[in-house]
């Protein structure tokens, strides 16, 4: 079955990373070919959540503008994606992107402003509490124009792992240079890509997502 994904992401990491895990059985359009597209608020209090308001928008949007390329089906592909502390009571969690904004900013913050804000927090705790997780919900919507309600799947992963007491690598992006998860001693950023979308939480869930539509028949 061919099948289309508009990627709500402008994030070129983020989409580069979708696509190598999905492969050739989609085709993963960025929200960057798009121009107009709504940045839609993240004020839900889960992952999940946050990932169904962004596709829910988007879809309501795209039914307004020329038609797509279609394939046999065609979804809206939305993530929120995070990281959990277990020393920081699971911050910075739904604000991981925004961790070091200002307060009451709408918009995110520097990688490396987060990154710094992170390791300043932690500095008291001994690196054997520095338990953490990655965690991703990948909510997706069919493009569908015949009035009803679409059906929203979610799909979550998780990967766990520590922070170290300093970044290393130049590879990745977000907190990837502090992240080391379990079973190996090199950061997201030293690993890099193959290794990542072999264990990220982000591929755990487009894993799931891929074994999903593969056997999924029409976007209803």
């Amino acid at each position: 079955m061919s099948v289309t994904f508009v990627i709500a992401s402008r994030n070129r990491h983020k989409v580069d990373e979708i696509a190598a895990v999905l492969g050739s059985s989609a085709q993963c359009l960025s929200l960057a070919q798009f121009q107009g597209a709504p940045e839609v608020e993240e004020n839900a209090s889960t992952f999940a959540g946050n990932a169904e308001l962004k596709a829910c928008s988007l879809a309501r949007w795209l039914l307004g503008q020329p038609p797509l390329p279609r394939g046999e089906a065609v979804f809206v592909l939305a993530d929120d994606s995070g990281l959990e502390v277990d020393a920081l009571d699971g911050a910075p969690g739904v604000k991981s992107a925004r961790y070091a904004a200002e307060e009451g900013s709408q918009g995110n913050a520097t990688d490396a402003a987060n990154n710094l804000k992170l390791l300043t927090a932690l500095r008291s705790v001994p690196e054997a509490a520095r338990s953490a997780r990655f965690r991703c919900s990948i909510a997706v919507v069919p493009l569908t124009v015949d009035g009803e309600t679409p059906v929203v799947r979610v799909f979550e992963g998780a990967c766990e792992g520590r922070i170290q007491v300093k970044p290393s690598g130049v590879r990745g992006f977000g907190y990837d240079p502090l992240f080391v998860p379990v079973g190996y001693d090199q950061s997201f950023a030293e690993l890099g890509e193959d290794i990542k979308n072999l264990i990220s939480h982000r591929s755990t869930a487009l894993k799931e997502l891929k074994r999903w539509f593969v056997g999924t028949p029409s976007p209803a």
